[in-house]
């Protein structure tokens, strides 16, 4: 026999960030699936994942991403909504808002696997 179905609101799961804020509507022990919404002008650490793997789809807005693997170099990418990313464990990361973005997120579950190199708000 199945699990009963579990109803929620969105509202109850925000978790806000010094770039704005995160709706976690589902968080599992096989995957996890979050809204990002970036502030204009805000940015989330230069990081990368030791874990975790991420399908980012841009909904709103549009950010500009910096991707980088281990020899250092980062290079530049402005994204849309409507366009997507796939983050990889090891892929240096930082997303920075060109304007007010929301980002659907769908990842594996380890949402604490957070690495930080650089971060504007002195969480490194």
């Amino acid at each position: 026999m199945g699990r009963t179905p579990e109803f929620g609101r969105v509202e109850n799961s925000k978790v806000d960030k010094p770039w704005g804020y995160e709706l976690r509507w589902a968080i599992t022990d096989r995957y996890a699936g979050k809204i990002l919404h970036l502030n204009k002008g805000e940015a989330l650490s230069l990081q990368y994942h030791e874990r975790k793997d991420e399908y980012q789809y841009l909904i709103k807005g549009s950010i500009d991403v910096e991707l980088g693997g281990s020899d250092g170099e980062l290079t530049a990418r402005r994204m849309s909504a409507g366009d997507t990313l796939h983050l990889t464990p090891g892929t240096r990361h930082r997303l920075t808002a060109v304007e007010d973005s929301d980002i659907f997120e769908v990842s594996t579950p380890e949402i604490d696997d957070v690495v930080r190199l650089e971060d504007r708000y002195g969480r490194v």
